[in-house]
Order: structure tokens, then C-alpha cells, then sequence
């Protein structure tokens, strides 16, 4: 049995090693490729800023993607449905990229646009949207924009239903726009979960929030405008702190 238990820890210790190996050389590859152009970017690189909350937290601009794939290695991302084509039955199919068409005397000229939110599920999350000729540099070039959106979320328990103590909703009510689109938030009890579109519930989710109410008016039939409405919403979160 001793040795069955020796061989068992020495098994984890070598993933724990090749783990660490792996991190290692992650942040290597993005230090040899990556050759800061900003302030920011090379405080990061002479290691005088090693957190994104040191960033956040100042309210600092950050114009290189690089610095948060070497700050948040673990960052996740998600694409929203945005576009649409016409499904077998019938109405309209909700594909990831928006396909849209220029009709020129050579023909049509496509382009592609996609919506990316990133996040690390612990309070930071991010969108981006871009366009482009092919689907996969329109998914890349907003990812790279979602990276350099970043904001913090304010989170806690204000409903008075629970009332625990623990960050898994947001503190307070708030609310947020875009376009035509307004939306409100608020805090629900532990257990209720998310109660929004699926589409909303990705950001809801990258960022840490496992459960709130939301009520919608407006065109939210357009996922751009809802989404960044509810992304001004939860950064509404700091300006109504009452601390």
C-alpha cells in the first residue's frame, strides 16, 4: 500500500511539473514573439506589473493584446450568435458570423463580421466586435478587441431573499443602453440562476455571475445592441457604489 501511495505522489508531481513547463513555456512564446510598442506593455515585460488588477484597478488603457494573454493565460472566450441564414424548415437559423454583400459591376464582394466576449469567470469580462474578408480573421481581429475592452464586475448578494454573503450575483440593481435597446438588472437569491437569453447568459457566465434577474425593452432581437447594454450595465455597477 506504501508504495502504491509513493507511486501515486510521484505521478502528480510530474503533472504538476509538466503543468508548470507548460505555463512557462506559454509565457516564453508570447515574451519572444511579443515586442512592446507602449509604456504599459513594457512595465509588464520588466515585471513591475504583474496582475490585471493593478491595470484595472487605475483604470488604465490597454492597447496591446499581448499583455492580457500574459497577465490571464487562463482567459476563456465565447462567440455570440449574430447572424442569421435560412434554416430547412423555414424562418431563420442563428449562425456566429454576419455575413453581409456589396454588389459591385464584378460581382458580389462578401465581408464577415463576429462578436467575441472573453472573460476568466471571476469578475473581469470583455467584448469585442469586428469585421473582415474571411470568418476566421473577423473572429481573431475581435477577439484582439475583446482582450483590450476589459472591465471589473462589481459582484455580491443584494437580494434580500438571501442576504449570504457571497459574490455569486451583483450588489445592487443597475441598468444600461445601446440603441434602442435598455435593460435592468438585479440581484436574485442563491439558487435561481440566470434568468436571461441564452446569448446573455454567456457574458453572464464569463463573468462570474451565476444568478440574476434581467428585464429587456426595446429591439433585443439585435444581439449586438443587448448585449452591450447589459456590458454597460454590470460597468454601471461602479458608478452607483455607495461605498
Amino acid at each position: 500500500m506504501e508504495e502504491e501511495k509513493k507511486e501515486v505522489s510521484e505521478e502528480e508531481k510530474e503533472t504538476e511539473t509538466e503543468e508548470a513547463v507548460e505555463e512557462k513555456t506559454l509565457a516564453e512564446q508570447i515574451l519572444e514573439k511579443w515586442v512592446p510598442r507602449t509604456e504599459l506593455g513594457r512595465k509588464v515585460v520588466a515585471g513591475e506589473i504583474t496582475d490585471i488588477n493593478q491595470i484595472l484597478d487605475k483604470g488604465l488603457q490597454i492597447k496591446e493584446p499581448e499583455i492580457v494573454d500574459l497577465l490571464l493565460p487562463d482567459l476563456k472566450h465565447e462567440l455570440i450568435l449574430i447572424g442569421g441564414r435560412t434554416g430547412k424548415g423555414g424562418g431563420c437559423q442563428r449562425i456566429p458570423i454576419r455575413v453581409t454583400a456589396k454588389v459591385t459591376k464584378s460581382g458580389k464582394r462578401f465581408r464577415y463580421g463576429a462578436f467575441v466576449v472573453v472573460g476568466n469567470e471571476d469578475g473581469i469580462v470583455g467584448i469585442g466586435m469586428a469585421k473582415a474578408k474571411e470568418p476566421r480573421l473577423a473572429i481573431e481581429k475581435a477577439l484582439r478587441k475583446a482582450k483590450m475592452n476589459l472591465i471589473k464586475v462589481k459582484r455580491g448578494c443584494g437580494s434580500w431573499e438571501c442576504s449570504c454573503g457571497e459574490p455569486h450575483s451583483i450588489p445592487y440593481k443597475t441598468e444600461g443602453k445601446c440603441g434602442s435597446v435598455r435593460v435592468i438588472l438585479m440581484p436574485a437569491p442563491k439558487g435561481v440562476g440566470l434568468v436571461c437569453d441564452d446569448e446573455s447568459k454567456k457574458l453572464f457566465r464569463l463573468a462570474g455571475i451565476k444568478d440574476i434577474w434581467v428585464k429587456t425593452f426595446g429591439a433585443t432581437y439585435t444581439r449586438f445592441s443587448l448585449i452591450r447594454a447589459m456590458f454597460n450595465a454590470l460597468k454601471n455597477l461602479y458608478l452607483y457604489d455607495r461605498g
